[in-house]
Formats: structure tokens, sequence, C-alpha cells
């Protein structure tokens, strides 16, 4: 049990057994600009009193809203079934499964979370999942330095810019060159793109849908990076495969994307979950760890772990990941929730995104200048121009009791007049149609 001080005379043991003269000198190391005089704490409080100081501070969050939030983390249905499937004892097993006679629940639910990702995506292979969405493409990235020797990198704009910054972050220190593409109505130049591969490029980044809601067949673009030797690398929001064609169709080597809509609740900020898949060729370069099955002694079907041993994640710079999180919970809950809705069921939840979105543009373009930009497809998410500046009508929306999407003016400074909806199958008519009478009404006031 680690040694905690509770007395004068246990400090000063402490201290003296560290070889120092006060407890100042543990923080010599820290300018005194940055420490805290006095970190006014307050008195303690019981278990109880701590309940009900959270519960009041947790009320303050607007959750009575009706969102049409999206950006790349969206409200769906999550089956009751859910929490009391993943909280049985069966899958609390170790964290990291490496002794696989104690591990089978946690192997087997890995397994089944490896193959479904498989389906969905198109892909030959999947690991057992990473820390979020943004993450998982940056790991994309690093793999297709690894695959390619090249550090080049060309990224199309309407990659989702929170991913963006979570990547230009983590490449800041390295040698790195991150070349971004435009996009034109929605949609990847090829002109441009066709200009500036060459055999430096490692890889292509695109996302599908793209930020702004558009959907495209990127078969060509992948072509195109084949013919120089890069690799095609694909964010995608899961749900959308449900009636969208999907990567491995178009010639993707790397999927990656965020699962949060695959049975995860919204959260500020997380826990999320990142996957990630590939083609059989380059399981080697992926990061974490995958997931196989083999038979016993007795020739009994079991699950091990076929790749990546644990001492591939400690070598430093050698390693093929530092960012190797697995949220095997996550993991868990969207496993569980593919296998609840079931095939059939998952292509119907993407067709009702798909309708309430479809009569969502009737109703927005209905109302004076108003306008849904529809020069491509969209899935469940849509780019609306407004006569104002979005910021301004957020606050008298919500106090109508909408969120009604998300200013794109906060990653885009040229889009002001323009905000970013989401429908998803829970989203009614009814909904839909009062968010956009509330719209109507706080627009007649500008």
């Amino acid at each position: 049990m680690p040694f905690v001080p509770h007395t004068p005379q246990d400090v000063e043991e402490m201290l003296e057994a560290v070889n120092l003269q006060s407890v100042d000198d543990l923080f010599e190391d820290i300018p005194r600009q940055f420490r805290f005089e006095n970190l006014d704490l307050p008195d303690g409080k019981s278990e109880m009193e701590v309940f009900e100081y959270i519960k009041r501070l947790s009320n303050q969050n607007a959750t009575q809203l009706t969102s049409f939030l999206g950006a790349g983390f969206y409200d769906h249905y999550i089956p009751a079934a859910i929490d009391p499937i993943v909280t049985r004892g069966e899958y609390l097993t170790a964290y990291t499964p490496y002794q696989p006679e104690v591990s089978q629940g946690t192997l087997q639910s890995i397994y089944e979370y490896q193959s479904m990702i498989c389906r969905l995506t198109g892909m030959e292979v999947s690991n057992a999942s990473l820390y979020d969405g943004g993450t998982a493409l940056y790991e994309a990235i690093m793999m297709s330095m690894r695959v390619t020797k090249r550090s080049k990198i060309l990224m199309c704009s309407g990659v989702n810019p929170i991913y963006r910054k979570m990547i230009e972050t983590y490449t800041t220190n390295l040698n790195i060159e991150l070349i971004e593409t435009p996009i034109k109505h929605g949609q990847l130049e090829r002109d441009v793109i066709g200009e500036q591969l060459d055999k430096s490029i490692a890889a292509v980044i695109m996302q599908n849908p793209t930020f702004f809601g558009s959907v495209d067949d990127y078969s060509d673009v992948c072509n195109m990076a084949h013919e120089v030797g890069a690799l095609a690398i694909m964010s995608v929001y899961p749900i959308s495969l449900s009636i969208i064609k999907d990567p491995g169709s178009m010639g993707v080597d790397i999927v990656t994307g965020e699962g949060q809509s695959l049975g995860i609740p919204l959260g500020f900020g997380g826990p999320y979950l990142g996957f990630m898949a590939t083609r059989k060729k380059l399981a080697r370069k992926m990061p974490g760890r995958i997931c196989g099955t083999t038979v016993d002694s007795k020739g009994r079907k079991s699950y091990v772990l076929t790749l990546q041993a644990r001492e591939q994640h400690i070598r430093r710079e050698k390693a093929m990941s530092n960012v190797c999180t697995n949220v095997g919970l996550m993991a868990l809950r969207s496993v569980v929730y593919m296998a609840l809705v079931g095939k059939q069921g998952f292509v119907e939840v993407g067709q009702e995104c798909f309708n309430r979105a479809e009569f969502a543009k009737e109703k927005l373009n209905a109302i004076p200048g108003v306008q849904v930009k529809e020069s491509a497809p969209t899935f469940n998410e849509l780019t609306v121009e407004l006569p104002v500046p979005a910021k301004n009508i957020m606050p008298d929306m919500i106090e109508k009791g909408y969120a009604a999407g998300w200013p794109l003016d906060r990653y885009y400074p040229e889009m002001k007049n323009y905000i970013l909806m989401a429908f998803t199958e829970k989203h009614t008519q009814e909904q839909i149609s009062g968010m956009c009478n509330a719209l109507e009404e706080v627009l007649c006031r500008f």
C-alpha cells in the first residue's frame, strides 16, 4: 500500500527519505508563476452531500433541448438491452486479455467486433478498436507512412475540422507534410488531386459523407492514388454505410471512423470509440491488437490475440502506436448494438435517417431566405444557408427549445451565414416541423 503522509512527523520522514529539506523542494522544477499558492479547497462533504451538489451542477445543462447537432457525433436511439448485457459478469474479465484462459468473454466480444467492422466497411482485417475517430485517422496516417516510406499526406478539406485539428496537434513535431486539398460544392476537386498526386505522397485522406454532409463515390480517387503508389484512407460515419457504397468497394486501403453512433451515448467528449480496418496485406502494419480463433488441446473453439504482442507497445519510437488505448467497453457496446439491431434493422435505421433529412430539406427550403445546399447527394446531415449570421439566431432558437445545429463559421470564418444540421431516426416529423417553424419566427426578427 502506498505511503500517504498524515502528520507533520510523516512529512518529515518522507522528506528525509528523499533527501529534501522542505515540501517546496518537491516542486522546485516547476516555475513559480505556474504554481498555486493556495488551492482554496472547500471543506469535505459526505457522500450524500457530494451527490446532491453534483446533481445541482448537472441540472444546469439544457438537456431538455431537441438537438439537431451533428458534426461527427450523433444522437441515435440506443436499445434498452445494451446496458444490462454489457454489465454482465462474463465481460468483466481482464482489461488487456493476454491470458486467453481467463479472458474468453472479452476475446470473443473483440473477435465479433472485428468481424462486424469488416462486414460494415467491406475490408478484410480490423483491429480491436482505438481511442476515438480523430486519433484513429492519425493512426492511419502513421500506418500509411510505414507502408510507403513516404512523408507527404494529401487531406481533403471536407474531413472533419475537429479531426484535422487533432492530426495537426499530433504531427506538429513529426517529419510529416500535410497538404490540404479543396472541395467545391461539397465534393473533392479531382483536377486538383490529379495535380498534387505524385510518388512523394504516402496517402490521400477522404471523408464520406464529408463534414458538410455530402456523399461521394471516391473509386476514381483511389485509383489515382494507387497509380502513384499511395494509399487511400477514408474516415466514415458507420450508420451511413447502411445505405451508401462501402469503402472497400471503392478501393480504399484503410478505413477509420468514430463508432459513437453504434450504441454509445453522447457525452461531453467521450468516452467514444475509434475503429480501423484495412486490407489483409497491410495487417502487420496496423496498430493495436487483433483477435483470432483457434482450438484448444481438446479441440474446442477458443479465442486468442494473434498479432501485436505487448512488447510492441513499449518500444518507444519503434512502436506501431503510442496512442494504443483500446476502449474495449465501448467496442463491446458497439458490437452488442449491431447484434441487437441486426442487418435489416441497421439498413432501416440508415433509411430513416435519410428520410428525416429529406423531409427537413423540404421544410427548410420553404422558409424565406433559407436554402439547403444540394449540389451533391446527402445522407442525414445538411449544410443550410441562412439570411443572417448563424450565431445570431442560436440564442433565440435555444429559448424556443431547439439546438438548431452547428454554426460553420467556428471552423470556416467565411461561412458565417451557414449552419450544419443533422437528423437521425429519433427526430419525428413533428419535431422537425416545430424546429423549422421556430426558425422562421426567429428569422422574422431580423
